[in-house]
């Protein structure tokens, strides 16, 4: 296969081949690099090209395939979410604000680095990752490459476009809100959220956030997670391969909105359904529930703006934030410690209960109210309309970030109108992450073979 043909590609296919020689670690950089120029120029996902770094990293990771080495992403080209410290470059959390150079690599890159991994670029996010979309006065608009008048989703919607446009085939992602499972919704890919403290460097927003990736596959998606995770070593990608058990399967559309949410995009209700019609086929028992929202799940609120508030006071110059984000850092600085104390034990109980009240193993519920939003949605808009109109788009996923729990977010066919990614969310308990990823490698299959 010519090595243009393998940009793109996710770790699952390429791990292999860069093992067995039939492609060069410094030939597909090459190439990845080539690749991801050409489509920033569609999409606007960089924020700095790291060719020199690349150059190195990939020259020395040919050398270690040779003496025999079998790092887990040796060779592997990677982008990294520009909330990420890297070693000589600005940390901007897509903000002006931001100036200083980080002075050695987050917990999550030096991981990457011990993998293997080929960091080539660092990719655009929302000022201080707080927007469901990627949008900011300091980086401009990142664009949805499959129909570039949409959004690519947020906060890790350069990582997404830049997956999705094929430029490369993995990229990190964080999760604070949804900032995972959204991009990879918006962009049709697989967005996998860990449990709470599976991954370096998670724990942001007072426990609300963790870090993960986007990739085209279920088993992009494991390869990447086990490789740099905390859990045993390929427990991921096995259970990948793995058929699940029979499992009870709830199906759910109610919403934690604050206010009201959106109505359900019919598109989106066809692909839910659709889902839940393949994995009863598949043997499951699969039941309508409605989740049990209460105080305990609305708690999230003041962790997430209390979170924000924190952030914005870290940055390095707060007169340079966007207005609309100096007013919802407003809004979080009411919330003392012994608030977010409560809201983080109020998140461990919904969590460790939620899926115990309905008398499920796993819930599926939709990840957005419709296919990605129009760019330039919430222009304008300030503060607290903008994070109610977010809510109301998006009420699906910032709960499961309060409850500590994983869930994923799974491309499932396209839009009738703008041929848009449709997806759907998965749920499992706490620490049940191979559960998940066996199921979403089912459900990947059953959509494969129809």
């Amino acid at each position: 296969m010519d090595v243009v043909d393998l940009v793109g590609k996710g770790p699952a296919t390429l791990v292999p081949l860069l093992r067995e020689g039939s492609v060069s670690s410094r030939e597909l950089t090459i190439a990845t690099l080539d690749a991801i120029e050409r489509e920033d120029a569609r999409v606007n996902a960089v924020v700095e090209l790291l060719a020199d770094e690349a150059f190195d990293a990939s020259t020395e990771a040919d050398a270690r395939i040779a003496r025999g080495e079998r790092g887990p992403l040796l060779g592997v080209p990677v982008a990294i979410k520009n909330d990420l410290d890297v070693a000589g470059r600005v940390t901007a959390l897509g903000s002006r604000a931001v100036s200083r150079v980080a002075t050695q690599d987050s917990e999550l890159v030096q991981a990457l680095l011990a993998a293997g991994a080929v960091p080539v670029a660092t990719t655009t996010l929302p000022e201080l990752a707080i927007y469901g979309f990627t949008e900011s006065a300091a980086r401009g608009i990142t664009r949805n490459p499959h129909h570039l008048d949409r959004s690519s989703g947020g906060s890790s919607g350069g990582s997404a476009a830049l997956v999705a446009s094929g430029a490369i085939g993995v990229a990190t992602a964080s999760d604070g809100a949804g900032s995972i499972r959204i991009p990879a919704a918006s962009c049709g890919l697989v967005g996998f959220k860990t449990t709470h403290g599976y991954l370096p460097g998670a724990g942001g927003w007072h426990g609300l956030s963790t870090q993960g990736c986007v990739t085209p596959t279920v088993r992009d998606t494991a390869v990447y997670l086990d490789a740099v995770g905390l859990g045993r070593a390929g427990a991921l990608a096995h259970a990948a391969s793995t058929t699940p058990r029979t499992l009870r399967i709830g199906v759910s559309t109610s919403t934690a909105a604050a206010t009201r949410a959106e109505p359900l995009h019919r598109d989106v209700k066809a692909a839910l359904d659709h889902v839940a019609g393949l994995l009863s086929d598949a043997g499951h028992e699969v039941v309508q529930v409605t989740v049990p929202y209460g105080l305990d799940a609305k708690a999230l609120t003041v962790r997430y703006l209390a979170g924000i508030a924190d952030a914005a006071r870290g940055v390095d110059d707060q007169t340079l934030l966007e207005p609309r984000t100096q007013q919802i850092a407003r809004l979080g600085r009411p919330f003392g410690p012994a608030s977010v104390a409560w809201a983080q034990r109020a998140g461990l109980r919904f969590g460790a209960t939620v899926h115990d009240r309905l008398g499920v193993d796993l819930l599926l519920t939709p990840v957005m109210s419709g296919p990605a939003l129009p760019v330039g949605r919430f222009a304008g808009k300030g503060g607290l309309r903008t994070v109610l109109g977010m809510n109301a788009f998006y009420p699906y996923t910032a709960q499961w970030n309060h409850a500590g729990v994983p869930a994923v977010s799974l491309p499932v066919g396209r839009s009738r109108k703008k041929d848009l990614p449709l997806a759907v969310q998965l749920v499992a308990r706490r620490d049940q992450d191979p559960l998940l990823m066996s199921v979403a490698s089912q459900v990947e299959s059953l959509l494969r073979a129809e």
